[in-house]
C-alpha cells in the first residue's frame, strides 16, 4: 500500500467531546462484522425470549397469590414491580452499550436474567418475589441493548430491515408470553414457567456466545456518571430524538388506551367473554410483526416520513370499527389489526431514523427514546380506565382517536415547516 506523504493518514476512529464530558468515537472507518439473516433471526428470538419474561406472571397472579398467601388485591404490585424494573433498567443499564463491550453485556444480563427467573421459582415469601420481580424486569432491557448493537452491526442500507426484523421478535414475545406461561403452568405449576425461562435464557446466551459478533469497539469513554449525563444532555441536543420521542409518546398512549380498557366491555354483558376468548384478540398484533419488518425497509428506501404519515392516518381510522364492538366482534377484530400495524410501523421507524442521526450513541438513543414509550403508556392506560368507568367505551375510543389525530396533526405541521 502507498501513502500519500502530503496528506496524514487517517485514523480508524476519531474523537469528539460531547455532552457531560463523555468522549464520543466516530463509526466511520471501524470494521465491523455485517450481520446476517442466521445473526438477525437469533437476535429476534433472543429479544422475544427476553421481553416475554416481563409478561409471563399476568395470566399467573391468582396462582401466586394463592401459593404465597397474598390478598388478590395485592397481587397486581407483581406486575408494577416487574415495570419498575424495566423503567430503572432503561436509563442506568441500556446506555452502557456505548461504554462497554456490547457482546459481553448482552451475554451478562441474559445469566442474570436466569439468575432473577430462578428467584421468582424459589420465592417462598412476598418480598422475595417482589424483589425477583424486580430483578427480572431490570435484566429484561437487554432487549433494547440487543436492537442497538443490531443496529451497529447493519450497514446502513439494511438498518431498518434489521431493526424491523428485531422489534417482530419484540412483538411475538409479548403475544405469546401469557399464552405459554398459561400452557406451562398448566403442567408444572407458575413456578415452573419461571425454571423453563431461566434454562431457555441460558441455552440462548451459549448460543450467542458462539454465534454473536465480536463487540466493536465501544462508541463512548469515560465515566459512567458522565456517560448518564450524556443521556439527558441528548434531549436537549438532538432535534430527531425529541420529534420521534414525540411520536413514541403518542402511539403508545394510544396503544395503551385500546389494551388497557377493551378487556372491560368484552367482559362485560352482553359480550361477556372469557379470559382465554379475550386473550384470543391479542393474536391481532401478529400484524405488527408485519408492519414492524416492512416499515424498517421503507425506512431504508428513506420513505421514513411518508410512511408515518400513512400509518399515523390508519391509527386515527384504527378507532372507529373498534366503537362498534358490542354489535361486531370482527370490526373490533379489524380495528385491533389496524392500531397495532400502526403503531409498529411508527415505532421501527422511529427507531431507524434516530439511530441513523447519531450512530455513535445508539445504545443511549434506545434508552432515552423507550422513556418516551413508558410516559404515553403510563399516561394512555390511566386515562383510558378513568374515561370508562364514567363515560363508557365510546368515549374510550374517542380518546384514542384524539390522542391518534394530534400525533398525525403534529407530522402533518412538521411536514408544512419543513418545505
Amino acid at each position: 500500500m502507498t501513502l500519500n506523504p502530503q496528506k496524514p493518514l487517517k485514523m480508524d476512529v476519531e474523537a469528539e467531546k460531547s455532552a457531560g464530558g463523555i468522549t464520543t468515537l466516530s463509526p466511520q472507518g471501524r470494521a465491523a462484522t455485517p450481520l446476517t439473516r442466521y445473526q438477525t433471526l437469533l437476535f429476534a428470538i433472543t429479544c422475544a425470549m427476553a421481553v416475554a419474561n416481563v409478561y409471563f406472571a399476568q395470566p399467573l397472579l391468582e396462582s401466586m397469590a394463592d401459593s404465597l398467601s397474598v390478598p388478590p388485591s395485592t397481587i397486581g404490585v407483581v406486575v408494577t414491580a416487574t415495570q419498575a424494573g424495566y423503567a430503572v433498567g432503561l436509563l442506568f443499564i441500556v446506555p452502557l452499550g456505548d461504554l462497554l463491550n456490547r457482546k459481553k453485556l448482552i451475554l451478562t444480563q441474559m445469566l442474570m436474567s436466569a439468575v432473577a427467573l430462578c428467584a421468582v421459582g424459589l420465592a417462598q415469601g412476598w418480598g422475595m418475589l417482589l424483589g425477583a420481580m424486580v430483578l427480572v424486569g431490570l435484566m429484561a432491557v437487554v432487549v433494547q441493548v440487543v436492537v442497538a448493537y443490531a443496529a451497529t452491526l447493519a450497514s446502513p442500507d439494511q438498518r431498518g430491515q434489521a431493526i424491523g426484523t428485531v422489534t417482530s421478535g419484540v412483538v411475538l414475545g409479548i403475544l405469546l408470553a401469557r399464552f405459554v406461561s398459561g400452557a406451562v403452568a398448566d403442567l408444572a405449576g407458575w413456578r415452573g414457567v419461571y425454571f423453563v425461562s431461566a434454562a431457555l435464557m441460558v441455552g440462548m446466551a451459549l448460543v450467542l456466545y458462539r454465534t454473536m459478533p465480536a463487540s466493536i469497539t465501544p462508541p463512548a469513554k469515560g465515566s459512567y456518571w458522565q456517560l448518564l449525563r450524556s443521556v439527558f444532555q441528548l434531549y436537549l441536543t438532538e432535534r430527531m430524538l425529541r420529534v420521534r420521542g414525540t411520536f413514541a409518546l403518542l402511539i403508545f398512549a394510544a396503544f395503551s388506551v385500546l389494551w388497557t380498557a377493551m378487556v372491560l366491555p368484552l367482559s362485560a354483558p352482553p359480550l361477556s367473554l372469557s379470559h382465554t376468548q379475550i386473550g384470543l384478540f391479542g393474536l391481532a398484533g401478529v400484524a405488527g410483526a408485519l408492519a414492524a419488518a416492512r416499515a424498517g425497509r421503507l425506512a431504508d428506501q428513506g420513505l421514513g416520513n411518508r410512511t408515518t404519515g400513512i400509518a399515523l392516518a390508519l391509527l386515527t381510522l384504527s378507532w372507529l370499527p373498534t366503537a362498534y364492538v358490542e354489535s361486531s366482534l370482527l370490526a373490533m377484530v379489524a380495528g385491533v389489526v389496524l392500531l397495532d400495524f400502526a403503531v409498529q410501523a411508527v415505532h421501527v421507524t422511529n427507531q431507524s431514523l434516530i439511530f441513523a442521526a447519531r450512530p455513535d450513541a445508539q445504545s443511549r438513543l434506545v434508552g432515552a427514546y423507550m422513556c418516551f414509550y413508558s410516559v404515553g403508556s403510563g399516561l394512555g392506560a390511566i386515562a383510558a380506565t378513568y374515561t370508562y368507568a364514567h363515560f363508557g367505551w365510546v368515549s374510550v375510543c374517542l380518546l384514542g382517536a384524539a390522542i391518534s389525530g394530534i400525533a398525525l396533526l403534529y407530522w402533518l405541521y412538521l411536514e408544512l415547516t419543513a418545505r
